[in-house]
């Protein structure tokens, strides 16, 4: 398909017949390219187990193709129709407490009950064996929102599912035993049938069986996509499948995931009532093009204003939809789909936004609708065109599950709220990031962030070791270092196989309790502290900054220790929003500037790059005030990862870039100047775009 992709879920199975030509028509004025349909069909589709009923489906798609539209056909398993769930109850998720889940929702099946799985396999042979040929099909869409509900089951098939993983992981029951570390509160396994799911308990479960259940939910889950996906590469080749992710979702391991993906598809429903929510977004969908290497991707849903499902669901006022639909395309989308096309009059989401609002075309929600789709055929061209990171993330979900395991000697070390400081600092200063696994080369960058390694094995710190001392530079955060793949203590002290490689080693971990902080002395500069300390001492490395207050005033604070061509920073503490100055010296000594020097605040700006090295200037005003936004080279190629040092001058030997605004067919020379919540894309020929 030509062009960017452009549509939302549109579920024609809520309406009559009558309806539907007034919807086509309605897309076609909105420049509507893709729709998805059928996601929540199941019931439709087969009324009960003995036949089928396609033929509204027929109709269906022939009237869009008719029409010029082409279909992302989900596979429509992702809620039982009643009929399944009374023949196979057993199908239906258990709580680890022990209580069955009913019908009436959605996503209520366990993950390895093979009713379901039997059941969802053949439903997806009938559509690929019947629409497979259709002209209209472009894409195959299974299930939807794995894990959004349901993650885990705790029944007995789950049970004998999670024994039988456990096998193929571990072996034998002694090797179990070893990793787990059952010698402890007398846990010791015979055979694996003497093992159940983690369910509630008396006091603390067993942190490694808790952190293999995490890694057999993701796997179940993944195992009922695959089934899916096996049957459509079978009966379908060479129509592209995806399943939609929800940005950055804990319960599922993105980076086997998307091994599975023939590209990547994501929900994204950032709040219009947090005034940083557009930060956290560039922050997900950086994830999302770095799942398949930089491919473009999908937004395969986002809502067109309110959402229906938080305590208070604000309206996105005008031209903040827009705004950050233009977001995901500078972040590497190649398409803005919904949920949903026209609102629903029934039903738990019948308050959620539509492209087509319940008001109809009288509603300021359908003139937005209509200009974003005329303004995406514009940017037409930008589609296929890459974006490259100039500085790395290292997440590892592994490492995720097991820092969030309970008795730590903080539960306020959470994941997500330890890598939003690193990500925004990085985002104020205009530099955009990739996010890399452990197993991935970390060369292409030079620099790599790591705000949490809790877990960690010692072929990936022996790979970082390598990478700095090849002239890499890694910033590396507090709790690292501390574990490996079993959840087991690293011999010898804090950060076990980091320890040469940072120079350091921690006496004692010092938490910080919740509403305290501890000053950091950063050369004469006050930072604060919060959530974590440590009580660290140097080996090899010097000291960078001290801590200013409390029991650890005058100890090291921050760390850097040069090591071969490359240097490893450590951060013995959480700096929350006082990281920036840190960073800096990180970011001054990797040679990594902004995109653009001289950027204004609340100002993002990306640079898509065409085969051809065409470029495509995103400028985004996430700011309430008129913004004029300098037009200048960094002068350094800015895809080799280096721009102007911070604390230079701010425009060494820079020149002005001239382009056209494919947004206004203006022509752009030395500035652009934009309105409150306003954009740009320049397209910058070969030449400046390599300037």
């Amino acid at each position: 398909m030509p062009g960017l992709l452009y549509g939302g879920d549109w579920n024609p199975e809520q309406w009559p017949e009558r309806v539907w030509a007034e919807d086509v028509k309605l897309m076609a004025e909105a420049g509507v390219n893709l729709v998805t349909v059928g996601i929540f069909s199941w019931a439709r589709l087969q009324p009960d187990a003995h036949s089928w009923d396609f033929g509204w489906l027929d109709r269906l798609l022939d009237l869009v193709h008719r029409h010029g539209i082409a279909v992302d056909l989900a596979t429509a398993t992702a809620s039982p129709p009643a009929w399944l769930v009374r023949a196979h109850p057993e199908l239906l998720p258990v709580t680890a407490d022990g209580v069955r889940l009913e019908f009436g929702s959605r996503q209520h099946y366990c993950p390895s009950s093979p009713a379901y799985r039997e059941a969802a396999v053949r439903l997806t042979r009938a559509l690929a064996e019947r629409y497979r040929h259709h002209p209209a099909l472009a894409l195959w869409h299974v299930h939807n929102e794995y894990a959004d509900h349901v993650e885990e089951c705790f029944c007995p098939a789950s049970a004998a599912d999670f024994r039988r993983w456990l096998r193929q992981r571990h072996g034998g029951i002694e090797e179990l035993n070893r990793s787990w570390g059952t010698a402890f509160w007398s846990q010791h396994y015979n055979s694996f049938d003497q093992i159940e799911p983690p369910r509630t308990a008396p006091g603390p479960v067993n942190p490694t069986q808790l952190l293999d259940w995490r890694r057999f939910c993701s796997d179940a889950l993944l195992a009922l996509h695959r089934a899916e996906k096996a049957v459509l590469d079978e009966v379908s080749p060479g129509v592209p499948v995806t399943t939609n992710f929800m940005s950055m979702l804990k319960a599922l391991d993105y980076w086997e995931w998307s091994r599975h993906e023939d590209f990547v598809s994501d929900d994204a429903y950032p709040d219009p009532a947090d005034p940083r929510a557009h930060v956290n977004a560039a922050m997900n969908y950086d994830l999302m093009r770095s799942l398949k290497g930089g491919r473009p991707w999908l937004l395969m849903e986002q809502a067109p204003s309110a959402v229906s499902w938080r305590p208070v669901n604000l309206p996105k006022g005008p031209g903040r939809y827009r705004l950050w639909s233009l977001q995901a395309l500078a972040r590497g989308a190649d398409g803005v789909l919904h949920f949903q096309w026209r609102a629903s009059v029934a039903g738990a989401e019948k308050f959620h936004s539509a492209m087509l609002p319940h008001r109809g075309t009288a509603s300021r929600g359908w003139q937005e609708t209509v200009r974003l789709g005329a303004e995406l055929r514009r940017l037409g061209e930008v589609a296929g065109s890459r974006l490259r990171g100039r500085a790395a993330v290292l997440l590892d979900w592994d490492s995720w599950w097991a820092l969030e395991l309970d008795d730590h000697p903080s539960a306020r070390m959470r994941w997500p709220d330890l890598l939003r400081p690193w990500y925004a600092a990085l985002y104020e200063r205009g530099v955009t990031v990739d996010f890399v696994p452990p197993t991935a080369g970390f060369d292409d960058h030079p620099l790599l962030l790591a705000p949490n390694l809790y877990l960690l094995d010692t072929a990936t710190a022996e790979r970082l070791t390598a990478y700095v001392r090849g002239g890499g530079r890694l910033v590396c955060g507090p709790f690292s270092g501390i574990a490996d793949r079993h959840d087991h203590i690293h011999p010898g002290g804090h950060p076990g196989p980091l320890r040469d490689l940072l120079g350091i080693v921690v006496d004692e971990h010092w938490p910080i309790p919740d509403g305290a902080t501890t000053a950091v002395d950063l050369n004469g500069t006050g930072l604060d502290a919060e959530r974590w300390s440590e009580w660290i001492e140097t080996e090899a490395a010097e000291t960078v900054a001290r801590y200013g207050s409390g029991a650890l005033a005058g100890l090291p604070a921050v760390t850097r220790n040069r090591l071969g061509a490359g240097s490893a920073w450590y951060l013995s503490c959480h700096l929350g929003a006082d990281l920036g100055p840190v960073l800096d010296l990180a970011l001054a000594e990797a040679g990594v500037g902004a995109e653009l020097p001289g950027l204004p605040g609340g100002v993002e700006a990306t640079c898509r790059v065409a085969a051809d090295g065409t470029g495509y200037l995103f400028l985004l005003n996430h700011g309430p005030e008129e913004r004029l936004v300098p037009l200048r080279a960094p002068g350094r190629d800015p895809l080799a990862g280096a721009g102007p040092l911070a604390g230079a001058d701010p425009f060494p030997g820079t020149a002005p870039l001239t382009g056209t605004d494919l947004l206004t067919g203006a022509e752009a020379a030395g500035a652009v100047t934009l309105a409150p919540l306003g954009a740009a894309v320049i397209r910058l020929p070969a030449a400046q775009e390599r300037a």
